[in-house]
This record gives structure tokens, C-alpha cells and sequence, in this order.
């Protein structure tokens, strides 16, 4: 029987893994937090992330924060005058049964004020919480890269 049992759990576990990186709260999921690895002296790092709404109701991402930076703000990157620009945003719009992707070039996070390093090393994870409007808030561990994922989108808001 503990044979059965230790294979079973065995089998199971790489699917608990699979979903690990995946956070619910309320009616939304926020999946696949990441960041890139930068070099030791860059004075911010963004990180990036999916949200979906499965519910009836529109949400909305009033703010971030994380015990590794003394601020978080959120951003998106905007055409203005033939230039591409990033800018904060007050909150992001998270539609009833859409997604909003946090990604290069599009909305993301800007983690200023660095306090803790030692974090953002590849294949480490850092903490950060994000705060909803309705759903309430949700911390996810953002997973340290060294270069994007295959499958991120780019450039997209709202679906």
C-alpha cells in the first residue's frame, strides 16, 4: 500500500509544479509572474504577468507592492509622437472574462527603490502583492529570468 501511495504522490507532483505558478483570487488568475534578470546595478526591474477574469464583473489593479523595492508602479508603454513611451498608470482595467497581459512593451511593473538584490538572480523568486479593486489582494512569487519566455505575448492589453 505505501508503494502505491509514494508512486501515486510521485506521479502527481509534477502537476502540482505545473501549477504552481498560477494564483487565484475571487474570479481572477493571475499566471506565470516573472521578471528578467538584469545586471547587479540596475536601479529597477519590471515584472510581468496575465490576469484573467472569469468573472461577470470587470476589476481593476489599483496597485502593487513587493518587500524587495521601496516603491511599485504601474506602467504601460505608449506611442506618443512617433515615440515609444513608458508611463505610469493610477490602476489597469481588468475586463469580465478577459485577460490583460503585463509584458514588454505593454503594461508591466516597475519595482524602483531596490532593497533586496539578492533576489534577482536567475532562477530565483521575489514576492509581490497585487491589490485589486473587488477581488482583494493576491501575492505571487515572481520568478527571475534570464531572458523572456518563449510563449509571452507582446504588446497587448486587453483582450
Amino acid at each position: 500500500m505505501l508503494k502505491k501511495f509514494i508512486v501515486l504522490a510521485a506521479l502527481l507532483l509534477p502537476a502540482c509544479f505545473a501549477n504552481a505558478h498560477e494564483y487565484k483570487v475571487g474570479a481572477l488568475e493571475v499566471a506565470h509572474p516573472w521578471s528578467q534578470e538584469l545586471p547587479p546595478n540596475a536601479p529597477t526591474v519590471a515584472a510581468y504577468f496575465i490576469i484573467h477574469n472569469s468573472g461577470n464583473s470587470a476589476d481593476r489593479l489599483l496597485s502593487v507592492d513587493s518587500p524587495i523595492s521601496g516603491e511599485a508602479q504601474l506602467h504601460e508603454h505608449v506611442m506618443k509622437n512617433d515615440l515609444m513611451k513608458m508611463q505610469p498608470v493610477p490602476s489597469v482595467d481588468i475586463p469580465a472574462g478577459g485577460n490583460v497581459t503585463f509584458a514588454p512593451m505593454a503594461y508591466h511593473v516597475m519595482l524602483v527603490n531596490l532593497k533586496d538584490r539578492s533576489l534577482l538572480t536567475d532562477g530565483k523568486r521575489f514576492p509581490m502583492t497585487l491589490h485589486f479593486e473587488k477581488a482583494g489582494d493576491v501575492t505571487v512569487e515572481v520568478a527571475v529570468q534570464k531572458k523572456a519566455p518563449d510563449s509571452m505575448p507582446q504588446h497587448v492589453h486587453a483582450q
